[in-house]
């Protein structure tokens, strides 16, 4: 049984991957800002799922962690921020929202969940095909896009940083899931892989990747979008 921290969970690929971990008996410690979603996970787990309401673009104290886990072994970056805009139309303001949700917090609150990291611990980043360089881009994604690039080269680096330990790093660059996020970026396109689907494939990876893959960014998609 793993002791399991996933971020941006309260709707989309969080919400499943919680439910898929609590599924296989592992221990889920849910972090999101919608309340009334977490008390679903945790009803839906029958206790398994702990829901956290905080938000990472403000908080940096670990105590939560403190109260529910005394190590941790796998932890999702998977919280989001999409801007779809015309690259000259977006604002100061939502750049840096984009960067600091989808950039800073992975940077940040790795940093703050390093001491309560077992020696095999993998922490893995929820990152977009469109973050990855060669792949195809669309208008309008220009701070997303950019901002999931930083997610999939800070696994890279902090691999190389932290080689000389057990703990893994790694990204997956997702293309297109039915989500919320997708429908914003994407109006009326449907996409052929779901929520709960996804969700199956990044437990399994989050579980058994370690053993065969360090400081990679992996690309898991069907179409794109």
């Amino acid at each position: 049984m793993k002791n399991i921290i996933i971020t941006g969970a309260s709707k989309g690929i969080g919400y499943a991957t919680a439910l898929e971990f609590a599924a296989q008996e592992h221990q889920v410690l849910a972090i999101a800002r919608t309340k009334s979603k977490l008390v679903e996970l945790e009803e839906k787990s029958g206790g398994i799922i702990k829901g956290v309401e905080a938000d990472l673009t403000r908080q940096n104290d670990t105590l939560y962690i403190e109260e529910h886990f005394s190590k941790v072994d796998i932890v999702i970056h998977n919280a989001g921020y999409l801007v779809n805009k015309p690259f000259k139309d977006i604002t100061e303001k939502e750049l840096e929202a984009s960067y600091r949700l989808n950039a800073m917090v992975p940077f940040m609150f790795t940093q703050q969940v390093l001491p309560y990291l077992n020696p095999d611990a993998h922490i893995l980043m929820i990152g977009s095909v469109g973050g990855v360089t060669g792949t195809q881009k669309f208008p309008g994604l220009s701070a997303y896009s950019s901002s999931k690039a930083a997610m999939s080269c800070l696994a890279e680096v902090l691999q190389a940083e932290y080689a000389e330990t057990g703990i893994t790093f790694n990204s997956l660059a997702l293309g297109a899931v039915q989500t919320e996020m997708l429908a914003a970026a994407f109006p009326g396109y449907q996409a052929p892989v779901t929520p709960a689907s996804m969700a199956k494939y990044i437990v399994n990876f989050a579980l058994s990747a370690p053993s065969v893959i360090r400081g990679k960014t992996t690309l898991v998609s069907r179409t794109n979008p």
